[in-house]
């Protein structure tokens, strides 16, 4: 089946939602590890903890260092009416790009109170302009750093199908630390970067110990990555746009470890997008990796040639999601199928917070 045929119906699937992971496993690395060969099918049962053993010495591993913002906040509007809002990025003239959700017609030209977790009003912001799909612009305070603000505001931007009992739940205070991976290091992203959240200092230092170089670049992850492809046809599939960072130093490890015939395992991917947005033509038979700052709308789906990325390590998938399509793309779309029915059988956890899987 060829790429422009593949419609969204051909990417769905049953989970029980029993499935759905609400807290991470303890310790990290406990989580359980499907370890799928693309090219046989071949399907074995692992833990997370044990990836050093599975990758080679000589694999070069490439992570994405996007840390999560508070990007969560409730907002109060003057009769006192609650909204849920997510930060999404910061726009010229001093906008934020925000969501908001809430019982009313909000307008043009509404001032909300931005509220802490006690419910105290901690700054305003003013509704500018109305966006698609619930996104708004609004103007914060002068020169409001969003970080700033966010943090004293804000709480972890969730996916929905994680469940909390409000700010007073215990796996709530875990969030802000669960929902980060270890080597986050930059500001800005509003979702996490999901595979990455099963390394601890642990298998990272067994990693070193076995001579696995690492390599590491910046996607700004945004709700995009997650929301639901609203086109029947994939090919109609307009993709969000996401802010990427290849810095010279990693392209380099990149190029270098491909030059010597190295397999490059991408973590999540939010890693593949990055790795295969920056790839271009060469003058030999691959395409070098070229640092870069900038926006992607890459949407990979099958057929797609990767031109970077030689093995993925990753989360399962929601059902017609672009990354359940992206995954289909790197292993095969029955192949993918196949082994999210085993991991149903076999009880693995699913999503954000669930187990992981090696497509090697």
């Amino acid at each position: 089946m060829s790429g422009h045929e593949l419609n969204l119906s051909d990417f769905d699937y049953h989970l029980p939602p029993d499935r759905i992971a609400q807290s991470p496993a303890r310790p990290r690395d406990a989580s359980r590890l499907m370890v799928l060969d693309r090219r046989t099918g071949e399907i074995s049962h692992r833990r997370f903890h044990e990836l050093p053993d599975l990758l080679a010495p000589d694999d070069l591993l490439v992570v994405n260092d996007t840390r999560v913002i508070p990007a969560a906040f409730t907002a109060r509007r003057a009769g006192g009416a609650r909204i849920e809002g997510c930060f999404l990025r910061a726009l010229d003239g001093g906008l934020w790009e925000v969501l908001l959700a809430g019982r009313g017609r909000i307008r043009v030209g509404e001032m909300l109170a931005l509220v802490d977790a006690a419910g105290e009003a901690r700054a305003e912001v003013e509704l500018v302009a109305r966006g698609e799909r619930g996104a708004w612009q609004v103007r914060p305070p002068a020169a409001a750093d969003p970080v700033a603000l966010l943090a004293a505001v804000g709480r972890p931007p969730l996916p929905p199908y994680i469940r909390r009992r409000g700010v007073a739940d215990p796996l709530a205070a875990a969030d802000r630390e669960d929902y980060q991976t270890i080597y986050a290091r930059r500001d800005g992203a509003v979702a996490a970067p999901t595979a990455g959240l099963h390394f601890t200092p642990q298998v990272l230092q067994r990693m070193e110990t076995r001579g696995i170089e690492r390599a590491t670049v910046t996607l700004q992850v945004g709700l995009g990555t997650f929301q639901p492809i609203r086109a029947e046809r994939l090919a109609e599939h307009v993709m969000h746009e996401e802010f990427v960072e290849i810095g010279a130093d990693a392209a380099e490890r990149i190029n270098r470890a491909r030059a010597a015939g190295r397999r490059i395992v991408a973590v999540g991917t939010t890693t593949v997008r990055a790795l295969e947005s920056a790839a271009e033509k060469g003058p030999g038979p691959f395409f070098p990796v070229r640092a870069m700052s900038g926006w992607t709308r890459l949407f990979i789906r099958p057929p797609y040639e990767f031109k970077v990325t030689g093995a993925l390590l990753t989360n399962f998938h929601l059902p017609r999601s672009t990354l359940l399509v992206l995954v289909s793309a790197f292993a095969g779309r029955e192949r993918v199928l196949a082994a999210y029915e085993e991991a149903v059988r076999a009880g693995y956890r699913f999503y954000s917070y669930g187990d992981a899987m090696l497509m090697t």
